[in-house]
């Protein structure tokens, strides 16, 4: 075989999965019911079970999809430090410039909603599936979506979602309150506004935004250590798999999901376009599953309309940073989830 033909035989085999893998990946981004819906809300789990292993995860469609992501996020660093990538930014600040100046009313009307609405259904802590026969709890919701209204009792607001996330701690555990860490940065977000101040030159909306990150980061991994949780849901749903295996489907919807998860702490291109498009997937999954995911998923859909609004300014960054990084978070957070896991919960092991 001559040194031509060695090197054509090798590009068909790496050729062939990836662009399988680059097709898939794309048509998850577009298409992402099942991508965003919450699986808890839905469908039963046990969180004590074991994890798929590591080995099941980690096949080499998993990796190809992976390296794809991490080329797209090299690519979306040269197109934002391009004309294009201003030309881009540019059109998003005519639609959303608007939606900037009013952040904050869209998050206190927005999470004032929501806890009204769980004060409303009663007998919930914060999500579906964190259930209380505790009655205070939905008077405690009334008061913490009442503070809403004035600036001056934010801060009280958000010592209320931190007592409510800390109560349902100790009734479900670390391991799923790990889920929903977006609240404890809503509270950070309102507590700064309240004082009016930023700590450590961290503006509010930063904090909330890396929030978010950290939740859907941890959720994609959920997708690929307990897809069977999900398998329900294509029973009701079969045309979410859109023709894929499934088991193929949940992984690639998890590598789209920490991928967009992983820009929302990324340059401010990259975080806009995220927070568009895991934006729209909340959407669409709204119209899907209804009024429980509509108010389940509020709280994370306006801060995705914020992080998109948001026109400040950012430093550009070399080529390989993004990539490199975006490795690394990936091989830290199935880290701490299997490791978090495993001590939490030893009789399951890895």
């Amino acid at each position: 075989m001559t040194l031509r033909s060695s090197t054509r035989w090798i590009g068909k085999c790496w050729a062939r999965p990836c662009l399988g893998a680059a097709v898939s990946l794309f048509a998850l981004t577009f298409l992402p019911k099942a991508a965003a819906a919450h699986v808890k809300w839905f469908c039963p789990f046990d969180v004590s079970e074991s994890p798929q292993s590591l080995d099941w995860i980690l096949d080499p469609k998993f990796i190809y999809l992976i390296l794809i992501a991490a080329t797209v996020f090299a690519a979306a660093t040269v197109i934002e430090n391009s004309v294009l990538g201003r030309a881009i930014v540019w059109s998003i600040d005519r639609v959303t410039t608007r939606i900037w100046y009013q952040t904050e009313v869209l998050m206190r009307v927005t999470y004032g909603a929501f806890f009204v609405s769980l004060w409303s259904v009663g007998g919930i802590i914060m999500t579906p599936e964190l259930t209380t026969q505790v009655s205070a709890i939905s008077w405690l919701q009334l008061f913490i979506g009442a503070c809403f209204i004035w600036r001056q009792t934010l801060i009280l607001a958000a010592a209320g979602m931190v007592f409510l996330y800390g109560y349902a701690i100790k009734h479900y555990g670390l391991f799923h309150l790990m889920d929903y860490p977006i609240f404890l940065g809503a509270a950070g977000y309102f507590t700064l506004t309240g004082l009016e101040r930023t700590r450590w030159r961290v503006k509010p909306l930063d904090v909330v935004r890396c929030a978010a990150s950290v939740t859907l980061m941890w959720a994609s991994v959920e997708k690929w250590g307990y897809p069977q949780w999900t398998y329900p849901l294509f029973v009701t749903h079969p045309e979410m798999s859109m023709g894929f295996d499934v088991a193929f489907y949940m992984k690639s919807a998890g590598v789209v999901e920490f991928s967009l998860a992983f820009a929302l702490i990324g340059t401010p291109l990259m975080r806009r376009t995220a927070a568009i498009i895991l934006g729209s997937m909340f959407v669409a999954a709204v119209l899907e599953f209804g009024k429980i995911d509509a108010i389940g998923h509020s709280p994370i859909i306006v801060v995705m309309l914020a992080i998109a609004a948001d026109n400040r300014p950012g430093r550009r960054h070399p080529v390989f940073l993004a990539p490199v990084c975006y490795l690394a978070a990936l091989a830290v957070v199935i880290a701490a989830y299997y490791a978090g896991h495993a001590a939490l919960f030893p009789a399951g092991g890895l």
